[in-house]
């Protein structure tokens, strides 16, 4: 390792391989640091790389236009046509997200990782990053403990911050940036998941539990308070199969029905009520069978730079709020933040003030509309089965449910409106909610519409989403059972 690089990639997951890869392909000296073998590059925890391991096309279109590569067999899996959302009576499916793959996870990580490299990022594993290297309120650099367990320091003009949820860069900035850059993400806007990778034996056929060709998502708050479970196909007779539960949705529905459930045992209760997917056997190759993981389900971090600092993936927030998706924001973000990395560098402009466009770039591409989705994420928590099961089926289109999906701002039909007041004065406040929803997601996406161009507006701009935000939350409550 030399003792200073033009920009510093701290950890070697989706976002910060290609943020390597990208800076690296613009001309950068490029470091990226992990803390896991060379074998194992981005994996989460002891447990392997916990994920849905499902991603758009669109996403890997984008890694295709940006960097000029593309990929197939082995890394994608599976081509699958879309997901579908089915209510708690499977009475009603919604398709959204379109077409896209299911990965082999750890294959995946591992060609992200020879990109990085064959651009010319030079990839130390087993390096531990701790912290940044602070100069007063100056970041030159990071520190850590190497793979023999020694302290080390490096220096770079940036450092990309694609450490993960967790990331003790984002924790340990001076005050002053966290004035922009959050420091901690709420309890609230997270939730704990898990999965398994199982081998089945399918006992028939029933496209509401297991489909070959799309990923199922099963909205049941009693299975799954506050979240949802999925059934994602692999190659084969096998399956990603798990859920992601909601702390005080979880506390509720236990209280109610007098359980003492955790995301283990509903895990586990949840694929002993699927009929199709029997007779299962733990997949564990790579080590990457079964895990658990924490996910944001909120809108991106707020600001995600500060003075030679750019955040990415996981580390700012990045999931999408509805779904917890995290695999194709992290490789947009991560692609975006090599980029303005690389920029900044070339135009010795390292400061804020300059990196702002990041902000702006990522909300153009992806980051703009999460707000939106987040208040409807918030919807959704606050309503029980019965009403979910009401609600698909009665409130919205499936075209209007679709636009909602993508963050868009669906106009409620008249005749929609109508069938409320048909079918009586709770519904219609139920409703009236749905119509508040709306609103709140209008609003938002009119706010990040206009995110600032600069940091001069900043703190009157994320006063006013704070507020909407808050109102949400005010308004809906967990109510799973």
């Amino acid at each position: 390792m030399e003792s200073s690089y033009d920009v510093i990639v701290a950890g070697a997951g989706l976002a910060g391989t290609l943020a390597a890869a990208a800076a690296a392909k613009a001309g950068a000296s490029v470091l990226l640091l992990d803390r896991n073998t060379p074998e194992e590059p981005g994996k989460k925890t002891n447990w392997g790389w916990v994920c849905g391991d499902a991603v758009a096309k669109s996403h890997t279109d984008f890694i295709k236009d940006e960097l000029g590569y593309s990929f197939g067999e082995p890394e994608l899996e599976l081509k699958v046509d879309g997901v579908y959302a089915i209510s708690p009576d499977f009475k009603n499916k919604i398709a959204f997200d379109g077409e896209g793959y299911v990965l082999d996870r750890p294959k995946f990580a591992q060609k992200l990782r020879d990109i990085a490299v064959k651009n010319g990022a030079h990839y130390f594993t087993g390096h531990e990053v701790e912290g940044p290297i602070l100069e007063g309120n100056k970041i030159m650099g990071v520190f850590g403990k190497d793979d023999k367990k020694e302290h080390y320091k490096v220096n770079g003009k940036i450092v990309v911050d694609a450490l993960g949820i967790a990331s003790m860069l984002r924790r340990r900035l001076p005050t002053v940036a966290h004035e922009y850059v959050q420091k901690d993400i709420s309890i609230d806007d997270i939730e704990s998941t898990g999965r398994y990778i199982v081998d089945f034996e399918p006992t028939r056929e029933d496209l509401n539990f297991y489909d070959p060709k799309n990923c199922l998502i099963h909205l049941n708050q009693q299975l799954a308070p506050g979240g949802y479970g999925w059934v994602f196909p692999k190659r084969g007779a096998k399956t990603n199969i798990g859920l992601g539960v909601e702390k005080h949705s979880i506390d509720i529905r236990n209280a109610k029905m007098g359980k003492k459930d955790t995301l283990h045992t509903l895990i586990d209760q949840y694929i002993e009520w699927n009929p199709i997917v029997k007779n299962t056997k733990l997949n564990d190759e790579h080590k990457n069978g079964k895990g658990y993981w924490s996910v944001t389900v909120r809108r991106q971090l707020d600001c995600l730079v500060y003075d030679n600092y750019i955040g990415a993936g996981d580390s700012m927030a990045m999931p999408n709020p509805i779904s917890a998706g995290g695999i194709g924001p992290a490789l947009v973000s991560g692609i975006l933040a090599g980029q303005m990395a690389a920029e900044a560098v070339q135009e010795s402009k390292l400061d804020m003030d300059n990196l702002w466009k990041y902000n702006l770039r990522y909300n153009e591409s992806y980051g703009n509309k999460t707000a939106g989705l987040e208040v409807f994420r918030i919807y959704l928590q606050s309503m029980n089965n019965e009403m979910i099961n009401y609600g698909m089926a009665h409130f919205l289109t499936k075209e209007e449910a679709i636009q909602i999906s993508y963050g868009l701002v669906p106009e409620l039909s008249m005749s929609s409106a109508l069938t409320k007041i048909i079918h009586g004065v709770a519904n219609i406040t139920a409703f009236n909610n749905l119509r508040f929803v709306i609103a709140k997601m209008k609003k938002l996406n009119e706010l990040y519409a206009n995110y600032p161009k600069d940091r001069t507006h900043f703190r009157a701009w994320q006063t006013a989403v704070n507020a909407e935000i808050a109102d949400a939350k005010e308004r809906f409550k967990p109510n799973p059972i």
